[in-house]
């Protein structure tokens, strides 16, 4: 997704579109590696003002996809819906090889070079910011028994496990004399 900043001229520019991840190779390098699978194209809707000597998008992203549980490897839906804000700056006359201390605002922004800019890596960005590392299909998911493998989310087991912690039995009997 791009747009010409001659089309800005101080006006507000609103961009709503559904993208498919064919324009998003990042996104598409997830899903092809196994680690989610996309169920809906990218919903985006911008919006886009020139400001002083920067350009103010405010965006939002939305999509679903499916996930697998780190805990009991049920797969799950998760819907993202990620709103944005990035500040875009022109390439030329920044300084490129100086320590700066950088703003809040400074976060949040990008630059760009020529009289387009492209929004691509932003939004996929966007997108695996809301990935979770660890997905959970809820919170308080119990996971699987370590022992007989049962899904503690649908039933208990009965392999006669414990909750004492497997880590530390080899010492359950040991005994300090004074």
């Amino acid at each position: 997704m791009k747009i010409r900043i001659d089309d800005l001229k101080n006006k507000t520019v609103e961009i709503s579109d559904e993208e498919s991840l064919e324009g998003y190779p990042t996104l598409l390098a997830l899903q092809e590696a196994g680690e989610c699978l996309f169920l809906a194209p990218l919903r985006i809707h911008l919006t886009i003002a020139r400001e002083f000597d920067h350009i103010r998008v405010n965006g939002r992203v939305e999509t679903s996809l499916r996930l697998g549980c780190a805990r009991c490897l049920v797969e799950f839906r998760l819907n993202i819906n990620s709103p944005f804000t990035i500040f875009y700056m022109r390439a030329a006359g920044l300084p490129q090889d100086e320590d700066v201390e950088l703003a809040e605002n400074d976060l949040i922004s990008s630059t760009y070079e020529g009289d387009e800019i492209d929004f691509t890596s932003e939004i996929a960005e966007q997108v695996i910011l809301e990935i979770p590392f660890k997905p959970l299909c809820r919170e308080d998911c119990r996971g699987l028994c370590p022992n007989c493998g049962t899904e503690l989310n649908v039933a208990e087991c009965s392999c006669g496990r414990n909750d004492s912690n497997f880590r530390f039995s080899a010492l359950k009997d040991l005994k300090i004399n004074d």
